[in-house]
């Protein structure tokens, strides 16, 4: 049987070791490699679209070609014949300008490594959503924990508490975050996906989505129901009533609408009778007229009395 032809050539380019720690015998590993024999990263959590910030590199790849070489290693699931682990919208990028090729250097990596490389790739990106941080940075600590080593441990083994603790602290090390940043973050990888949504577009508090993914699945969904029907987002002190609610004995759907329609906090609820309302103004004014005269007189009162 002939040999499969080599869709590859090799390359050299020059200022890639900054990126990948590439040494200068390992630049032959640089390839130019056909963007159809390369699979996305399974799990990638970083969105690629056109956007404007997509349009530039876009450009900048049509006049100087690709700069920065991506990051793969061989594959061993499916057709193609590596994974991308860094490099998934330069790829784009040359996708949507129709080329056929682009620059990777080709690595072998296990699963952990590969991740964490990924991660470490992606992570300083400008503009990141909650999401793809969360998802990232659970990557990157799930692995660091199996990974269990690192160049300054004692040959003291760690217990479960310290291992988990440790990886959590180095993650938030290299993308400068706390520890506790960092599990907050990570909780929002349990959040339901359309609650998710809601963070990251600023509908949903950053904090009150941490709250809530403390709720079972099942939980969350009947809240976003209730969202949903009524319009309505829970705050702070909503959250962590459904929250401690939920932990000791369930929440149910009646228990989400008396926690979300009770009175907030340092308000004092005034209940006027409709019908002594009524009696101050024509029998066919509707609820709407009422109000806006209400109102209307309010303000007059309000600039008379000098408040």
């Amino acid at each position: 049987m002939a040999a499969k032809k080599s869709s590859v050539s090799k390359i050299k380019l020059k200022g890639v070791d900054t990126l990948f720690g590439i040494e200068e015998s390992e630049q032959d590993g640089v390839q130019e490699v056909r963007l159809s024999e390369l699979k996305p990263f399974e799990d990638h959590p970083f969105q690629v679209i056109r956007d404007e910030k997509m349009e530039d590199l876009m450009e900048s790849i049509s006049e100087h070609g690709v700069l920065v070489p991506g990051l793969a290693r061989p594959n061993t699931k499916g057709q193609e014949r590596y994974e991308l682990i860094a490099g998934h919208r330069r790829k784009f990028a040359c996708q949507e300008l129709q080329l056929a090729t682009m620059p990777v250097l080709i690595r072998d990596m296990t699963d952990d490594e590969a991740i964490v490389a990924m991660v470490d790739s992606n992570i300083q990106r400008e503009k990141l959503l909650y999401s793809e941080k969360a998802f990232a940075y659970r990557m990157k600590y799930e692995a660091l924990k199996r990974q269990g080593n690192r160049s300054d441990r004692t040959l003291v083994q760690l217990g479960p508490k310290l291992e988990k603790r440790w990886a959590a602290e180095l993650v938030g090390k290299e993308v400068g975050e706390n520890i506790s940043a960092i599990k907050r973050y990570i909780r929002l990888t349990y959040l339901e996906k359309e609650l998710l949504r809601l963070v990251d577009k600023g509908t949903l508090a950053f904090t009150v989505g941490v709250e809530l993914s403390y709720l079972k699945l099942p939980e969350q969904k009947c809240l976003l129901a209730f969202m949903n029907e009524t319009g309505t987002v829970p705050q702070g002190t909503q959250a962590r009533e459904m929250k401690e609610a939920s932990r000791e004995r369930g929440l149910g759907e009646e228990k989400i609408q008396t926690i979300m329609l009770k009175p907030k906090a340092g308000i004092e609820k005034i209940k006027i009778s409709g019908k002594k309302l009524r009696q101050y103004f024509p029998a066919d004014y509707s609820q709407k007229q009422m109000e806006e005269i209400i109102f209307h007189l309010l303000e007059d009162w309000k600039r008379n009395s000098g408040r």
